[in-house]
């Protein structure tokens, strides 16, 4: 039985449950490829290693020559076809391996990439070898490296954000005002649009001031002989531009091309293979535009989407059966995603059948939910049914964890973070806030004292000198008071000064959530959006979406030292650092953002956090107000575009579940009331207000004893009718027509068997689907 904090179906909505996703054929090469056909010992070879394909990835495999989109949907064995096609290429159509080039993202997905290609039974391992399987940058630092590119890659983040501060310094910009981190992405965005650093805008201060950055930083790589990766690709481009005899070796030699998640390709990228796959097109492409989440990276759907006018002559072929998760869980994903406009049709299948569907819960508060969820999953741990390691907790942004992190650190439970391992507490626009309260209760803490200078304006070296130079000739209980002495300071400063002095003293006699929004009222929000008098944009909206964390935890504590105390105990047991993003999972809970789970599947995920102003994020629902300078749709679809984006982002993480997923829509989000999410609601086509579900609590008020909401007929009896629930089911279905005959397929072993025979007419029987009872 399921705790009384699970729903059958979301709050506020009812009717009949998501359909399950159909049952896909289980007709593979086994039975698709006759013994007769002139490729048949390839794919035989294929199925002797357990690599059954179905009809569609067949005809990708068999692509010869020209261009083919490949759209590969959740959990459809979209590296099984890039890898088969290799191999048959180099087997069927006697192609030269050293003629083939798959580019792909990420270290990892090259190198399980070769090793599969190395473990083809239908190729040798020398040729295999031959096979150029890379990362972009890899493959086109290799290329630069040929040519005599001897500069070395500037990639340490540590020192390109300590350069980044130094420089702004030199340029009399305040270092508080951009984040190094906003910065080297907005950089990188330019170069993977193209857009030329010398080129950029400089109508307003703001404008003005990042391009002076930018070209600094640009200057002091091309002096000190340094390259990063975005230089790479860039520098590839225009080598290429400008050496035809190159590129045209290039096109020799590299006849076929194939790029595997097309979906997150930038400008820059594809421009790079299109020149590369020129004139012969034989271009395989493999992507989803329903899983294309990193917008912010330059990546664009309308590669996918418009992929027939840049190559007329091109093929599509749709790879729908996921072979992932149960049927519930695809039925899911396919309502959530189907009310996108801006995508390519399809409507997933599914081969595995399980009898659990998706389950809700509606708690009262993120600490709520993160209680609830973390008694479920000690339960089954408890009970023999999990380990840690089948869990994945979701989230849509990296300060959604606060609660998680919290509680798993204080109860001992095993986890890792994927994110950059860093308490919320500890984050630089946080760290402030605390020390503030912190000098409150000593106004002698030094290292508080330090935190607040630049809130100040001042800087810390020369304003601690003072004030530690002050104390030596006249100690003060307070030794900040020593900054009304500083030298050369305006009576509006001295104001400023003033006023921080008696706000300090005031903090003890407030509650601590009282404390920190009267910080960010009088001079924190101010000191956080300094630049150009607070134009909203994507670093400062993520900068408020941590302040507004750090209210809600704030709100749980009566006292400033009871919350400080808190604070404590949880840096105490945390011993948080970087460096995680490459460890395995192990038998651990595992945390982390919706978009770097992507390409991942888990047993069980619980997608938290599934409410407006969330899921989708505020951000992308008032997407027309961003000032971002990457922002180039017109007003008016800038929002629809971004809340499509944000729909994706729920179906990836929808789909990364296997057996069991749970969404949790809390009904406070950050200390506010917050809708269950629109994109789950409007996958129940009966949802009042599709987006406006009203609130409930993790306690299970507002269900009744069965697990279902009030408002929500049990299954198989849809607005009180008698309709008996059925489900689809694999099944062996008799071929000859005056027999009926047929039987459930309920093994693995019996859905591989090649024949079966009617055991009534005894004619041959084929694999089918039929809808049983529940």
């Amino acid at each position: 039985m399921e705790p009384r904090f699970l729903y059958s179906r979301p709050l506020g909505t009812a009717g009949s449950p998501i359909p399950l996703a159909s049952i896909a054929s289980l007709q593979t090469s086994a039975q698709l490829v006759g013994p007769g056909e002139e490729d048949a010992y390839f794919f035989r070879a294929l199925e002797q290693q357990g690599l059954y394909l179905n009809q569609a990835q067949i005809e990708a495999v068999r692509h010869g020559e020209g261009p083919l989109l490949t759209l590969a949907g959740a959990g459809s064995g979209k590296t099984s076809v890039l890898i088969s096609r290799a191999g048959y290429l180099i087997s069927v159509r006697s192609a030269d391996p050293g003629h083939m080039l798959l580019l792909t993202f990420s270290s990892k997905a090259a190198a399980e990439m070769r090793e599969r290609i190395v473990q083809l039974p239908v190729i040798n391992a020398r040729s295999a070898g031959r096979v150029q399987a890379r990362t972009f940058h890899a493959f086109f630092l290799y290329l630069l490296r040929s040519q005599g590119y001897q500069q070395a890659i500037f990639s340490e983040t540590r020192r390109q954000h300590i350069l980044l501060k130094q420089m702004m310094r030199e340029l009399n910009i305040q270092d508080s005002a951009y984040q190094p981190e906003s910065l080297l992405s907005l950089l990188s965005s330019y170069k993977m649009n193209l857009q030329e650093v010398s080129e950029l805008p400089d109508k307003t201060d703001h404008e003005q001031q990042l391009k002076q950055i930018f070209l600094h930083y640009e200057a002091w790589k091309h002096t000190n002989d340094k390259i990063d990766f975005d230089d790479v690709l860039l520098q590839a481009y225009r080598l290429l531009q400008q050496s035809p005899d190159l590129l045209q070796t290039l096109q020799n030699r590299f006849r076929y091309v194939m790029v595997d998640e097309f979906q997150d390709t930038n400008t820059l990228q594809y421009e790079l293979v299109k020149m590369i796959a020129a004139p012969q097109n034989n271009l395989m492409v493999v992507g989803d535009d329903d899983q294309t989440i990193y917008s912010f990276n330059g990546a664009h759907s309308e590669f996918i989407l418009h992929f027939e006018r840049t190559f007329p002559a091109a093929r599509v072929v749709t790879l729908d059966v996921n072979y992932r998760s149960f049927s519930g869980i695809v039925g899911l994903g396919n309502q959530v995603i189907r009310h996108n406009q801006a995508r390519r049709h399809k409507t997933l299948q599914a081969t595995q059948i399980g009898e659990k569907r998706p389950l809700y819960m509606r708690p009262r508060n993120a600490d709520d939910e993160a209680a609830a969820i973390l008694q479920f999953i000690e339960q089954e741990i408890q009970e023999g049914r999990r380990d840690y390691g089948d869990f994945a907790i979701l989230y849509r942004s990296a300060s959604n964890n606060r609660a998680f992190i919290e509680q798993l650190l204080l109860q001992d439970i095993p986890h890792i973070d994927y994110g950059d391992g860093q308490l919320l507490y500890d984050h630089w626009a946080v760290k402030p806030v605390i020390d503030h309260l912190r000098l409150s209760l000593d106004r002698r803490d030094f290292a508080a004292m330090e935190s607040v200078l630049p809130t100040l304006y001042m800087n810390r070296e020369q304003g601690m000198q003072h004030i530690r130079r002050m104390e030596q000739q006249q100690p003060k209980k307070g030794p900040l008071v020593h900054l009304l002495a500083y030298p050369g300071l305006k009576e509006f400063q001295l104001a400023k000064i003033k006023a921080r002095l008696e706000l300090i003293r005031l903090l003890p006699q407030l509650k601590p959530l009282e404390a920190i929004i009267r910080m960010r009222k009088e001079f924190y929000d101010a000191y956080i959006e300094t630049g150009d008098k607070h134009p909203l944009t994507r670093h400062k909206e993520q900068l408020k979406e941590t302040l507004d964390e750090l209210e809600a935890s704030a709100g749980r504590f009566a006292t400033v030292t009871s919350f400080l105390a808190y604070i404590d105990e949880l840096t105490a047991k945390s011993g948080a650092s970087g460096g995680q993003l490459n460890q395995e999972q192990g038998n651990r809970i595992a945390l982390m953002t919706i978009h770097r789970s992507k390409g991942l599947e888990f047993p069980v995920v619980f997608v938290i956090g599934a409410c407006e102003g969330s899921l989708p994020h505020s951000s992308a629902l008032e997407a027309d107000r961003m000032n971002d300078l990457e922002k180039k749709q017109p007003r008016g679809t800038r929002a629809a575009t971004a809340v499509e984006e944000e729909r994706r982002l729920a179906y990836v993480a929808i789909t990364r579940a296997r057996e069991e997923l749970i969404i949790s829509s809390p009904a406070q989000f950050r200390g506010k009331k917050a809708e269950i999410s629109r994109f789950i609601l409007s996958a129940f086509p009966s949802a009042a207000g599709a987006g406006k579900a009203s609130g409930g609590s993790g306690s299970g008020s507002g269900g009744n004893r069965t697990g279902q909401p009030n408002d929500a007929a049990a299954p198989g009896n849809a607005g009180g009718g008698k309709a008996q629930q059925t489900k689809t089911v694999p099944a062996w279905i008799c071929t000859s027509k005056p027999c009926s005959a047929w039987s459930r397929i309920m093994t693995a072993k019996e859905a591989r068997q090649a024949l079966k025979q009617c055991p009534l007419c005894k004619s041959p029987m084929e694999r089918g689907s039929r809808q049983v009872p529940v």
